[in-house]
Formats: structure tokens, sequence, C-alpha cells
């Protein structure tokens, strides 16, 4: 963030309207929940998690290895569980798994104690990113990952259409899509922006 930017927010404010409240960032793989999560929670000086790696630890394996022992539905009643833990023991920063939020019971668990933040990106951007560790994403080991994606992005936007704030993955760099979630952020806790 620019020094110039930076001042015109007045981080203490934010702090205190954000109250014992987190954040929590949902969206697509690739939508760059982790990445500006940490630059999110860096800025504000809170805590930052990330869900799958919180199940990842917990389980002792990997996603994809959950997935392919356990499957889908194994994977979700974890994950619940996790972010249940994560958002009643801290306030933090917390970045969502991409089929998180779908569930009705994280959902209202985030609007209990959260202000959601949807990361939204194109197609290509997606794919762009998550063709960078293809073998990370379960969901993708199809025999067309694009059109996969696309089924996925159609099915879940009107989802996370529900998060409190929307704001636009930047191509740009990650600095900029930080700097429009804070910005964002300041106009949803304080009213006003810059």
């Amino acid at each position: 963030m620019t020094e110039a930017h930076s001042q015109r927010i007045d981080k203490s404010q934010m702090l205190e309207a954000l109250g014992d409240r987190s954040l929590v960032f949902v969206g697509l793989m690739g939508s760059g929940k982790t990445a500006i999560g940490k630059l999110v929670a860096a800025w504000l000086g809170l805590p930052f998690f990330d869900s799958d790696h919180e199940i990842v630890a917990a389980a002792n394996l990997d996603i994809p290895e959950i997935f392919e022992r356990h499957g889908e539905a194994y994977f979700r009643a974890g994950e619940e569980k996790v972010i249940h833990r994560l958002l009643t023991e801290n306030t933090c920063i917390l970045s969502l798994g991409g089929g998180a939020f779908i569930s009705e019971t994280t959902r209202q668990e985030v609007a209990n104690t959260a202000i959601s933040i949807w990361l939204q990106a194109d197609l290509d951007l997606l794919m762009n990113r998550v063709m960078r560790r293809p073998g990370t994403r379960p969901l993708l080991q199809t025999a067309d990952p694009r059109a996969t994606l696309a089924a996925l992005k159609e099915k879940r936007e009107p989802i996370y259409a529900l998060a409190d704030i929307h704001v636009p993955s930047s191509k740009i760099s990650k600095n900029h899509t930080r700097d429009a979630v804070i910005d964002q952020l300041a106009i949803y806790l304080l009213g006003k922006s810059e």
C-alpha cells in the first residue's frame, strides 16, 4: 500500500468499528483469498488463518489425500468444524476454501461473527492462477479443468454474491486488490473511503 493511501484511512477507526468481528474472504480457487487475506491482516495487525491449511494440519493429510481417502462430504464436515473453531476462538482474517461458503452452516457462522468479502475474478484469471499448481486442486482433476471451473463458477457465484462486500481481484497487483479491499471495508465500516 502506498504511504499516502494508508494515511488516508484511519486504521484505528476501522479496528474499533470492526470490534470483535473477523474478516472472511470467500471466492473461487485462484481468486486470491489467501494472498490478499495475508496483506489485509498485516495492514490491520490481525492474525491470518487459511481454512484449508488448518484442515491439513488437523487431519495430517493434504487436501487431495483427504478427498481420495474419505471423499468430499467428509472434507466439508471437517471444514465446518475448523471454521467454527477459528471464528469463535479468534478475531482474525480468515481465507475460506472455495467451497466452504456454499455450506449454509458456514454462511450462518460467518454472518454471526464476521464480515464476508467476496474476491471476484473472471475465468481466464482463475485458470491462469490455478494451473500454476494443478495437483493441489482435487476438484479440477477432470478431463477438462476449464469446463469444470466454469461450472463451479456458475454454480457458486450466486452464493458468493451473498457476501457483505464484493471486490474484483486485480490483474494489476496484489497490492491493488488489497487497497480496494481496504477502501470497501472503510466504506462498509465507516461510511467513507479515503
